[in-house]
Order: structure tokens, then sequence, then C-alpha cells
């Protein structure tokens, strides 16, 4: 059974191995009746690197790989190959946004082509959000998607390994920061925690299978204490599968001292 993704413009399928061409095209010509979508692609490899890419294939409609999407009243536009989006975070995008103060200073990292960033912006209107994301290309569609969504007043966009931007923002402190992380083993806790302060606000985003989300949050606990921070954690919920008995988790946490 073929699984798919529609990011406005484009469907990108994930066709089972056994699949032939022609079950494949049956699909596409199928899923082009639906008159938003132009172009259906299909998806070639699994998201890979820190960049979190994929390979596609072109099937059928118009050629093209630059997505058109709108979410929560925002407008996107980004290579589908080249800057990683998940609509299957839309929902989550929208709830962390509730979160957030009109006095709130944000920091999202990871950022890719600023959904969340862009997101909390139109619907919190915090004072301001800094999104940090690695990929050259992507940062150059956040750039375009800010001005899209008219939040230029409120977003700043850095390039760069969070690694060496982070230590950068030290001075600035944040209230509330979101890590939309890779499924990498490094946490990145410790960048975080150095812009935060007592009381700051994390949303921090792991994987694990349902067994090990408690051991998961509690390795969150000794990273902190390892760096004589304490934090406490407020909920962990689910949010959304990743593969087979994997699943992404959103851990909220606070900042204790």
């Amino acid at each position: 059974m073929a699984n798919y993704d529609i990011l406005g413009n484009i469907a990108i399928v994930k066709f089972p191995k056994e699949a032939k061409k022609n079950e494949k095209l049956e699909k596409a010509r199928e899923l082009l009746e639906n008159k938003s979508i132009k172009t259906v692609l299909e998806k070639t490899n699994k998201v890979s690197g820190r960049l979190r890419t994929i390979k596609t294939k072109y099937l059928a409609g118009e050629k093209t790989k630059i997505a058109s999407y709108k979410e929560n009243g925002c407008l996107f536009k980004f290579n589908v190959e080249t800057c990683y989006f998940s609509p299957r975070l839309a929902n989550e995008r929208l709830e962390v946004a509730k979160m957030i103060m009109k006095s709130d200073n944000v920091l999202v990292m990871f950022a890719g082509v600023a959904p969340f960033s862009i997101v909390i912006a139109k619907t919190a209107k915090p004072k301001k959000i800094v999104s940090v994301e690695l990929g050259k290309e992507c940062c150059k569609y956040a750039e375009e998607n800010i001005i899209r969504n008219k939040v230029e007043n409120i977003i700043r966009v850095l390039q760069g390994d969070v690694k060496r931007i982070i230590p950068k923002l030290e001075k600035e402190r944040f209230n509330f920061i979101v890590m939309p992380r890779p499924n990498l083993k490094d946490s990145f806790l410790k960048q975080a925690l150095g812009v935060s302060k007592k009381g700051t606000r994390i949303v921090y985003y792991g994987f694990s299978s349902e067994d090990e989300k408690d051991k998961m949050a509690a390795g969150l606990l000794k990273e902190a204490k390892k760096i004589k921070r304490k934090i406490k954690i407020n909920r962990v919920l689910e949010a959304g599968d990743i593969a087979p008995y994997e699943h992404r988790y959103r851990i909220e946490l606070v900042v204790n001292n």
C-alpha cells in the first residue's frame, strides 16, 4: 500500500518495493484528480543526514520540486528535495504556538524553512523569534517565507550549526525554546540551556520506542545535571510515528535554575 504526503501542489508517494511501474502511474493519475495537486513525485530514499533531505523521482503532472504549501493561515515555499518539511507536524506547530506569550523571546533551533517560527509569529505575536538553521537553501526559503507572511519585524534568521551559533546568543537569553531536532544521537540540550534562564520553557522533540520514552526523558535530566542545571519535565506526549514501533515525542521542560 502506498503512503503519501501532500505539500500543497506536490504529492510525494512512498511505494512498497514490489510496486510495479504501471501501479505507480495509476496512483499518480488518481492523485492528480485532486485539482490542488499539480505534481506527483515518488520518494526514492529515506530522510537522511543532518539536513534531513530526500530524493524523488518524477511520476506525473507538472515537472517541479518547488512546493507552495499553506497551513495554519501561513504560506510556505520550498524545494521538497533540499529542505525538510513535514506537513504531519502542522498541528504540533499550532499547539506549540499557543503555549507562547506576547512577552516571550523565542528561539527555534533546527528551524528549516521557518514553519515553527512563522506559525508562532502569526499566532502568538511574541516580542522576537530567532530562527537557527544549518542548511543555506533552507535559510533562503525561510527569508522568503518570512516576507511572504509579513512577519519580518519579529523573526531573525541565522544560518549555521547550532553548536557554533547558539554560544553567540548567550547574552540574549530566551523565555521559550523550540527544538524540532533531527533524529540524531546528540540531544543539543547543552546548547539550549546555554541561552536559558530560570523559568525558560523548552519544547524538545525526541525519538524512541514507547518502551524507551521514559529512559529518554531521564537521560535529559541526567544531562542537565552534568552541567549543573536543573530542569523539570512537565509532559511527554506522542507527536507522530516515524517508523514501525518508533515515535516522535514532544517533551515539555522548564528550567529551574
